[in-house]
């Protein structure tokens, strides 16, 4: 293994890590050292990957709305098909990260406002991007859905979506594809639903 790829991969984990402890119990409740000892190296270690907590924070929340917008704007490029389609790609890619980033969800609802200035931002910028991208593709599946319409719909669905970490124990839910499948049923309902 090359020594970026170890370096990248150490950063992962270091990112991983943090985002669960800070879900966990907060940004504040979490020291450099606890993350470093999830990760297998001292706290003081950290700083050769990152210049602190806030940074840890910084590039999380940035990190995780720039995956969701680029990975939105693949998935309409990709999705040549009916805008039904694109609409069923774009709700399993954030029906994904729903299930599979449950931490960034509620780190993103808890820690946002400790962001500096510029990075909120940042996140709220690439946000309305990947709210537009959404509008725009609902709009094409349901023409008579007013644009304000289809925006508070957007972001109903959103609301839908990213409530799993606040649904229940992981053990308690079922299981992932039978989880995923109702998501994707009921965010289909909401659109369907405002449309009418």
């Amino acid at each position: 293994m090359s020594t970026t790829t170890a370096g990248a991969t150490r950063r992962e984990q270091i990112l991983k890590e943090a985002a669960r402890l800070f879900a966990e119990r907060g940004f504040h409740g979490v020291g450099v050292d606890e993350i470093g000892a999830a990760v297998g190296i001292s706290g003081p270690g950290l700083y050769r990957h990152f210049a602190g907590k806030d940074a840890m924070l910084a590039e999380l929340l940035v990190g995780i709305s720039e995956q969701l917008l680029t990975g939105g704007k693949r998935r309409v490029a990709e999705a040549a098909g009916a805008p039904a389609e694109v609409l069923d790609s774009l709700i399993e890619g954030h029906i994904d990260f729903a299930l599979d980033d449950r931490p960034l969800i509620t780190l993103h609802d808890r820690e946002l406002d400790r962001l500096r200035d510029s990075d909120r931002k940042l996140v709220r910028q690439l946000q309305r991007q990947y709210v537009e991208l959404w509008v725009e593709v609902v709009r094409k599946v349901y023409p008579s859905l007013a644009e304000p319409d289809a925006r508070a719909s957007v972001h109903a669905v959103f609301g839908l979506l990213n409530s799993t970490p606040h649904l229940s124990r992981p053990g308690a839910l079922p299981g992932r594809a039978a989880m995923a499948d109702l998501l994707h049923r009921l965010a289909l309902g909401a659109f369907s639903a405002a449309a009418a």
